[in-house]
């Protein structure tokens, strides 16, 4: 587990706030990918999603790093760097808290909804050696008028959507993060893909071998309250990114 360079006070005890989480990302990386889950609840997803990640790419040097923000602190296997944060941390502080962690050259998101069914890392690296892409990953969306998204097969699209999501290192490095405001985890990932793509870099589709198992989160958030907090985080994404169309991939291939 992770354990910070002094110790903090604490609301919950052997739990982190995101302040203390110590960044590695001034260190060269040590790895070919990391890999990082979010553990709200249902570790047995996050479980299945790192086994099959492994299986699915034996020869790979790859660091996963889980952050656990649940009531009771879950089981995860020894090779997995384990940041324990205080229960109901929001989405974007517990995602980046723990890509501060990250030393692979290539970084993962990953939702423990997908399950891997063949070598899904390598795809993503090979996709992301291209210096002008940005972002890169199975599930891509694209807009005309930045309210009303769909799903495109790509390559080049608007944004990737956070149930698989790969970027290099370095933009973290230079400070690319999630947008710690969303709570819930909805657009957020269409907010860095944007981030993204604001650097002039593009947002391309990889197909790689997944199945997509039930998303919990969504499942189990009461429908009023799912769609209170997705409307409410899409008006963050439009508040910031209203009026950007040249980012558009519709605009940009006319």
């Amino acid at each position: 587990m992770l354990v910070p360079a002094a110790e903090p006070e604490a609301s919950v005890p052997g739990r982190l706030k995101t302040a203390d989480v110590t960044s590695l990302l001034d260190r060269p990386p040590a790895f070919d990918a990391c890999v990082h889950w979010l553990a709200q609840g249902w570790p047995e997803d996050v479980r299945r999603g790192i086994e099959s990640f492994d299986r699915g790419a034996p020869g790979a040097l790859v660091q996963h790093v889980v952050v656990d923000v649940m009531q009771e602190a879950g089981s995860w296997p020894e090779r997995v760097e384990v940041v324990a944060l205080e229960p109901g941390t929001g989405w974007g502080d517990a995602r980046n808290a723990g890509l501060q962690r990250s030393m692979g050259r290539v970084v993962i998101v990953a939702d423990g909804s997908v399950e891997a069914t063949g070598d899904v890392i390598a795809p993503l690296v090979r996709a992301l050696d291209d210096p002008s892409v940005g972002v890169a990953g199975p599930f891509g969306i694209v807009t005309d008028d930045l309210r009303e998204f769909r799903e495109s097969p790509g390559p080049r699209v608007d944004a990737i959507e956070a149930y698989l999501m790969a970027f290099r290192r370095d933009l973290l490095r230079d400070g690319l993060r999630f947008d710690r405001k969303f709570v819930f985890y909805r657009s957020a990932d269409i907010e860095l893909s944007f981030r993204v793509k604001s650097l002039g870099l593009s947002a391309v589709v990889v197909p790689v071998p997944v199945e997509r198992h039930e998303h919990r989160m969504w499942s189990s958030t009461p429908p009023d309250v799912r769609r209170r907090l997705s409307k409410k985080n899409f008006y963050r994404f439009l508040d910031v990114w209203r009026g950007r169309e040249d980012l558009l991939e519709s605009v940009r291939s006319r």
